[in-house]
């Protein structure tokens, strides 16, 4: 079982479905709300549980009723708790998704993951240092991205960073980071004004862009290749992106080709669209095993 340390936010999610998403000063009535568990780290370390790793999640909540809900879902789901630990007096994070015409919008209220900063990761290297493979997304403090790729490269620890939501990153962090996963909205804010082949070339078998329904694109070192994505009805793509990297992340840690691993994120990243809930549709390792040969 390879062991992942995922640093990153945790949320609760507001979702409403609506037919049609609003314009600007449109108002239009909803069919449903709910509220569920999520955040692109506590996401990440769900996937990867399910799949059958060993996640430590390192990452802060509220203290509030929603921090109390995020931390029982996360051990439900097989992830250890140990390094997150509640913010006093401050909200967890919200993130309020529209479901409407296939798609999402989603706009994000850090609340507590401001305070996943390098002080507190500092705190939890012993549990990196064990790591196969540490995870990160962007819904926390820059500084603490920056420091957390730097802490990778001097442990030789390898780090899949999740550019989510798009900001721009030093070149350092580029350099330290062995997988960078941006999706094509993301990559055109990281690497703007630049053509994705050269980018591509530029970052061999570190940059894989994920591009929907079209798959996944990298460089081999040699060729540019496109690993299609599973064609599939979707009832719910919020944390499809997620899925995918939690996927990844186990597959590459345990010694799988690129190729092998990015068919094993795009099965997963498919069957988890086909339900309800960033979290609540991500498959277990059966589940992507056994299906979408």
């Amino acid at each position: 079982m390879v062991k992942i340390a995922v640093i990153g936010s945790s949320s609760m999610d507001l979702v409403v479905t609506s037919e049609k998403r609003p314009a600007a000063g449109e108002t239009v009535l909803g069919e449903t709300f709910s509220t569920v568990p999520g955040g692109k780290g506590a996401n990440q370390a769900v996937a990867a549980a399910r799949l059958g790793a060993e996640v430590t999640m390192i990452g802060r909540v509220g203290d509030d009723v929603y921090g109390s809900i995020i931390l029982k879902n996360l051990n439900i789901n097989g992830v250890n708790t140990s390094c997150v630990e509640p913010v006093p007096d401050i909200a967890s994070g919200t993130a309020h998704i529209t479901l409407a015409e296939g798609d999402n919008s989603i706009i994000v209220v850090k609340g507590a993951n401001d305070w996943i900063t390098p002080d507190y990761v500092q705190k939890a290297s012993a549990v990196i240092k064990e790591a196969d493979i540490v995870m990160i997304q962007q819904e926390i403090p820059v500084e603490t991205v920056e420091y957390t790729a730097r802490l990778c490269k001097e442990l030789g620890i390898k780090l899949l960073l999740n550019p989510a939501p798009a900001r721009l990153l030093s070149e350092e962090v580029i350099e330290s980071t062995t997988y960078l996963t941006p999706n094509e909205h993301e990559c055109s804010v990281l690497f703007a004004g630049i053509n994705r082949t050269d980018v591509l070339k530029k970052y061999p078998n570190k940059l894989f862009i994920t591009e929907g329904e079209k798959g996944v694109r990298y460089f081999d070192g040699m060729i540019e290749k496109v690993i299609p994505s599973f064609s599939v009805k979707a009832v719910d793509t919020t944390g499809a992106g997620d899925t995918f990297n939690g996927a990844f992340a186990v597959a590459v840690a345990e010694g799988k080709s690129y190729e092998e691993s990015l068919k094993f994120a795009n099965k997963a990243a498919a069957i988890s669209v086909t339900k309800f809930g960033a979290q609540g549709g991500m498959p277990t390792r059966a589940e992507v095993e056994g299906s979408l040969t």
